[in-house]
This record gives structure tokens, C-alpha cells and sequence, in this order.
């Protein structure tokens, strides 16, 4: 016995999204023999661009039952199914949040249709619910609303286990979750960053990196990379084990290290942008770029010496002339000086930096 749903959100932090819809159809593998579809009042205002997506508003939701008035409901109709979802991961967790709030642990195995559809129906362009209903012909409508988008997913899950011939797929794909484990992962995770301009490091269960990120806010970056609900998001969310980040102090630097650990790690599930690169020299030959450290009184610092980049580091030093020889074993050198030179040089004709000292 399956229960298969969808559930719509206020969208928000991590863990601090209300339920706004949801819709459970009870699925014996043959016919729907139940089912359950209700507005909720979330007790707290609806994103903006969420209000856009699905045509849900608070105004919609003043009458509606809170979440508490429909978890009775809920337990009875999932009661001995395995939850089924277009991305699992997103409504289980939505869903047990909320039942955590109530001091109710609610413990449910679970299939994604996104990970049988990447294995049992090869080489679509896209696995979002929308894309992948309409080129297997589908009939959709109320997209971004919880009772059309589960009843999308009950027909697709239907053809599942129509393709699914031998069952091993079915069978080795049931997620049964010990929440005592799960529980809090992801916030863990994003408590252990900090609101920082930087780069992140999303590792897997190996310490392998599979993901580089970067932003102003690094704590706010890791949130939205969890809350995404695309393919490539939902992968990366189910494999990380662990997120290191290093502080950078300036948008420069961001970019620097972004890109030229970009080209050296290849990490798993980021895409390579092909940069077009430089092939003009800078205004001078050689000079200093130095701009704002990590710390108080630290700078950053990048040499470029006959008009290619040494390399690029933190000091604290007065920087003379005289310094140089100990600048250069202070900095880190730059082996893929082409990609740096067009970074470095992309920046600099849109942006300033603190101050660039001619030698």
C-alpha cells in the first residue's frame, strides 16, 4: 500500500517552512482507494515568489485548518504505506518537521519517483515532475498545486511499476529511515557554517568534495542549495556528509578561488562554465592588487609579475618594494595563471579594489 502526495510550502529558512496544501492519495499499486486534499494554515506569511508559483495566499488560508486539525487524518491515511513523491526527501522532512513541532515522532519508509524515474526511463532532458509528465504524455493540470501535482505523480508512479519488471528496483529502492539518524541533518549541517563571504565545500561520505558553492553568505547559500528541489540539488542533498567552507574577505578573491578550485577539484555535481580568456595584457607589467582581508588589519593580496599572476595570499605586511621576496613565500602560486589573469582582469574593468601599487 503506497501513500502518495505532494505538499506545498510557505518557502522560507530550512526547517521553518509551514504547509500551506497537501494531498495524500492512498494507492493499493492498482486504484486510488483513499484520499485526503486540504488548504493549511501555516501561521505564518507565504513567500512572495511562492504566492506567484502556486496562486496560494495567506488570505486563501484564513479559514483554512492548522496543521495540528489534519494530523490525525494524515497518520490514519499513510498508517502501514510507504510514502511515494516527486522528490521524497523534501515532503518526508516537510511533513515530520511538522509532526515534530506537535512532539509526535512520525516515522514512515519511502520511494522517490525522481530516483525510479532516472533509472527506469533513460536519457529525458529533465526529471522536474512538469517536464517529465509532459514527454511521457501525462495529462497534468493545477501544476504547483498539491492535489494536480500528486495525481500527476500517481499515474507516473503507475508506469513505474509497470517498467519496473523484475521489482529490484522498487525492492532495493525503499528508503527506510531511522529518524534517531536523519533527524536535524541538514540543519546540522548548515549550523555548522557561518555567515561569512566565502566558498563552501559539500562533502560525501568518503570526504570526497562533490560540490563547490560561494557566496557573500555562506550560511544562506548551504540553506538555498537545500531547500532547491532539482535533480542535481536533490543528489547532492542525499550524499552530503559533511560542508568545510574557508573565508575569502572580498568578492575577488571569492571569484579567484571559485574558479581555479573549480578547474582543480571537478567536483561531481557542478557545472563547468567555459570562461573565454584574456588575451590582452594588463595596463602594467608588474604591480600589486590588495584589498580587503578576512580579519582586521589583514590584506589580500595578489602579485602580478611580467604581466602574468604570480600568485595570491593574506598578509599583514607595510607592502615596500623591498618586501617582495618575502611576499612571495607568503603567497600561494597560481598554476592556471590564463583562467586567473581573466578573472582578476574581468573584475577590474567593473569593479575597484582597495589599492594596486606599481613596482
Amino acid at each position: 500500500m503506497y501513500a502518495i502526495l505532494d505538499i506545498e510550502t510557505t518557502g522560507g529558512k530550512f526547517n521553518e517552512e509551514g504547509i500551506t496544501e497537501i494531498a495524500i492519495y492512498k494507492f493499493d499499486g492498482h486504484t486510488i482507494v483513499d484520499q485526503f486534499i486540504s488548504l493549511v494554515n501555516p501561521e505564518k506569511e507565504i513567500q512572495k515568489f511562492v504566492v506567484k508559483l502556486t496562486g496560494i495566499n495567506n488570505t486563501m488560508l484564513k479559514n483554512a485548518p492548522k496543521f495540528y486539525e489534519v494530523a490525525k487524518r494524515i497518520i490514519e491515511i499513510t498508517d502501514n504505506c510507504t510514502l511515494v513523491a516527486h522528490n521524497t526527501s523534501f515532503d518526508y522532512r516537510i511533513l515530520s518537521t511538522e509532526f515534530e513541532r506537535l512532539g509526535y515522532d512520525f516515522n514512515r519508509n519511502t520511494l522517490c519517483t525522481v530516483e525510479l524515474s532516472q533509472a527506469l526511463i533513460l536519457d529525458q532532458p529533465s526529471y522536474s515532475l512538469g517536464k517529465l509528465t509532459k514527454s511521457l504524455g501525462i495529462p497534468m493540470t493545477d501544476r504547483h498545486r498539491a492535489s494536480g501535482d500528486a495525481l500527476a505523480t500517481v499515474q507516473l508512479f503507475k508506469l513505474l511499476l509497470e517498467k519496473d519488471v523484475q521489482k529490484n528496483i522498487i525492492q532495493n529502492s525503499v528508503k527506510y529511515y531511522n529518524r534517531s539518524i536523519e533527524k536535524d541533518k541538514h540543519q546540522k549541517l548548515i549550523d555548522s557554517t557561518a555567515k561569512v563571504m566565502g566558498v563552501f565545500y559539500v562533502h560525501d561520505s568518503e570526504g570526497k568534495v562533490i560540490y563547490l558553492g560561494r557566496g557573500k553568505n555562506i550560511k544562506a547559500e548551504v540553506n538555498r542549495l537545500f531547500l532547491k528541489d532539482t535533480k542535481r540539488s536533490i543528489k547532492i542533498q542525499d550524499r552530503v556528509n559533511s560542508i568545510s567552507f574557508e573565508k575569502t574577505g572580498n568578492e575577488l578573491f571569492t571569484r579567484l578561488k571559485y574558479y581555479i578550485e573549480l578547474e582543480a577539484l571537478s567536483p561531481k555535481y557542478n557545472f563547468k562554465k567555459k570562461r573565454k580568456p584574456f588575451h590582452q595584457n594588463f595596463n602594467n607589467n608588474d604591480f600589486i592588487i590588495i584589498d580587503k582581508g578576512r580579519e582586521i588589519e589583514e590584506h589580500a593580496v595578489i602579485l602580478i609579475e611580467n604581466n602574468e599572476v604570480f600568485g595570491y595570499g593574506y598578509t599583514n605586511l607595510a607592502y615596500q618594494e623591498n618586501k617582495l621576496d618575502i611576499l612571495k613565500k607568503v603567497l600561494t602560486p597560481i598554476e592556471n595563471k590564463e583562467l586567473a589573469k581573466t578573472i582578476i582582469k574581468n573584475y577590474l574593468n567593473k569593479n575597484k579594489v582597495q589599492k594596486i601599487i606599481r613596482l
